[in-house]
């Protein structure tokens, strides 16, 4: 059986992406950081089938035990700091985690086996908010990067090392350009799980407005569980390379926001949403749309979910929690 280890396990995308190798006969290894982490043990109430393994993209060491320990065929660096608006506050942090780690996984690859005789093949979680300022529009693989936040900073030297060593030592190492997507197990603090779980607990009389920041800014929204598949793909090439995964439209958070109220019901929205300077970036990506012909040519991808069904996933999925969580 192919073995694959998978940082960032307890993350959106690691939840989707171990039951989709699960359920392709995969042996599923995670990397959890710390003692009595809290979301350890939900993990493997959920999903038996992980093995856990201790490790942090902070120290080599522990890296480099961890792949003795697992002995994948595949490793998958989804770890990160990955919310955008804490790296203008933890810059440093994110520098180290989001960026460094990714160095850090590559050299345990290298010191472990990962050469042309013996491939350990390695994923790297890129993303669109490199493109941050963006030089053109839709966004490519060949798109100049020009970052607008500590987080795109870092995900630009990840993308950019995985490069190099993919050039300077053999590695099959592959980065995917991954354009925002979501779904249920989005953390509360990302903007589409904030509107679709505000909708619903105001629907329900839990709750009495939302604030936001910028409502203008738009954004290439697709279903995280899609995008897994993308990850995978990339991976059973027999010639590492990057790739963009997105939809090809963009949808304002506003229209976000109009959608999420109009699946509950509400359509005078206006009265429940307020803004607050708080809110907004020091520096904002106002347009983000990805052209994924690249991967749709050569991994035969496509995305299934548009983004009128994933927000209905998604609110339906907070109505139900809310509901259960109020005993209603």
């Amino acid at each position: 059986m192919p073995r694959a280890f998978i940082t960032g396990i307890t993350g959106q995308d690691g939840q989707h992406l171990a039951e989709f190798l699960h359920g392709r006969g995969y042996d599923v290894y995670g990397m959890i950081k710390g003692q009595n982490n809290p979301r350890a043990s939900k993990l493997q109430e959920e999903m038996p089938f992980v093995e856990l393994i201790s490790g942090d993209l902070a120290d080599l060491p522990s890296l480099v035990a961890a792949l003795q320990q697992a002995q994948p065929d595949e490793v998958y660096n989804l770890g990160a700091i990955s919310f955008v608006a804490l790296s203008f506050s933890q810059a440093e942090l994110t520098a180290n985690i989001t960026g460094l780690g990714v160095l850090r996984m590559l050299e345990a690859i290298r010191m472990v086996g990962g050469t042309r005789d013996n491939p350990i093949r390695f994923y790297q979680a890129s993303s669109s908010e490199m493109f941050g300022e963006v030089r053109e529009t839709p966004q490519t693989e060949l798109t100049p990067f020009h970052p607008r936040s500590p987080y795109g900073c870092a995900k630009v030297f990840g993308h950019d090392i995985v490069v190099n060593y993919r050039e300077s030592y053999g590695l099959h190492a592959s980065s995917g350009i991954l354009f925002n997507h979501e779904g249920p197990r989005r953390g509360i603090e990302f903007v589409t799980r904030k509107v679709t779980n505000a909708a619903a607990r105001i629907s329900l009389g839990l709750q009495h407005e939302l604030v936001m920041g910028n409502l203008d800014s738009k954004r290439d929204w697709g279903y995280a569980g899609d995008y897994v598949k993308g990850m995978w793909l990339m991976l059973q090439q027999d010639e590492p390379d990057d790739y963009v995964l997105a939809t090809g439209e963009t949808h304002s958070i506003e229209e976000l926001v109009v959608r999420a109220f109009g699946e509950v019901g509400i359509d005078d929205w206006q009265k429940y949403v307020r803004q607050d300077p708080k809110f907004f970036r020091p520096a904002e990506v106002d347009l983000l749309i990805g052209d994924a012909s690249k991967a749709k040519e050569k991994l035969g991808w496509e995305p299934e979910v548009d983004f009128p069904a994933l927000v209905k996933m998604m609110v339906e999925n907070d109505l139900a929690l809310e509901k259960a969580k109020a005993g209603l």
